[in-house]
């Protein structure tokens, strides 16, 4: 269920005959629905590091409702990070380009993935498998230090020194329910606020944002890559889901206003409505900032 749909679409106010870019396939939710709008002169480039993402799109994206087999546009689906779209798409080439960060639906519902505490299943977290880091290596290789240090910057977990130690004792840890209870009887809660989320909620959003490098990626795709590839009056979508991206967005957008070469088109960030909320709790933190290139 694609999260802040009507809104993207309306930012990026998909052309017919016009080339797109998804940076963040996933199951295709956003990439259909701008299919559906761009005609068969149009071009959908679809990226995304989990190749299994990728297999099982390509046939949805494949297959178009009967309606419009005649008026279905080229599709394009290619293995790799949002950080390398400008190696595979010409400059200033591109009318559109979303990217709806974060893990998927898919990745945190497949227990052997590792990426969810909420089911027993080992310490990967990996988007894409064929990268040599995982979590269990930076749960049981991390000195105390260097994973107090990256839980505090990647989860800003102020308890980062408490868990780290905790873990390090504890070792060795081989599965997400053995590290999400080590982090839950180091980080009890103290108080209502803290209730509301899980105790290991922080700490595995940054032992996932380490280990598939999310916050460089982002910053090269909003400083280097997008800029690049998207023509004059391109619309840019970027849609976030914690503080530390949505820092990264915003202070690209300012950025980019200053240097000449964006418009910004969101004051405020865009936020779900309570009946999308309902609809799709998953929508609650997330947040649409948007801008057209100058």
């Amino acid at each position: 269920m694609p999260v802040l749909l009507q809104p993207t679409l309306e930012f990026l106010a998909v052309q017919r005959g016009g080339t797109y870019i998804d940076a963040t396939l996933g199951l295709g939710g956003h990439s259909y629905e701008i299919a559906k709008r761009l005609g068969r002169q149009g071009r959908l480039i679809g990226f995304d590091k989990d190749p299994e993402a990728l297999e099982r799109t390509r046939a949805r994206l494949m297959h178009p409702p009967p309606e419009m087999a005649d008026d279905w546009p080229r599709i394009e689906l290619v293995h790799a990070s949002f950080a390398e779209i400008a190696l595979h798409v010409a400059a200033a080439s591109v009318d559109g380009l979303l990217a709806d960060l974060g893990v998927s639906s898919m990745q945190l519902q497949d227990a052997a993935r590792g990426f969810s505490f909420q089911a027993e299943g080992p310490l990967d977290m990996r988007m894409d498998p064929h990268n040599s880091l995982t979590a269990d290596q930076v749960v049981n290789r991390f000195d105390e230090r260097e994973l107090a240090d990256a839980i505090y910057e990647f989860g800003e977990e102020r308890r980062s020194r408490r868990i780290a130690r905790a873990i390090v004792r504890a070792r060795p840890i081989h599965t997400t329910a053995q590290l999400a209870a080590v982090i839950s009887a180091a980080a009890r809660p103290m108080n209502q606020a803290e209730r509301r989320i899980h105790p290991a909620t922080r700490t595995f959003q940054a032992i996932r944002i380490l280990v598939n490098q999310e916050l460089g990626d982002l910053r090269t795709l909003m400083q280097e890559a997008a800029p690049q590839v998207l023509r004059p009056e391109g619309r840019l979508a970027i849609i976030s889901f914690h503080s530390l991206e949505d820092r990264i967005v915003k202070d690209a957008l300012r950025d980019g206003a200053r240097g000449g070469w964006y418009r910004v088109l969101t004051k405020k960030p865009v936020t779900a409505a309570g009946e999308e909320v309902t609809r799709n709790p998953r929508s609650r933190s997330a947040k649409l900032r948007a801008a057209e290139r100058l």
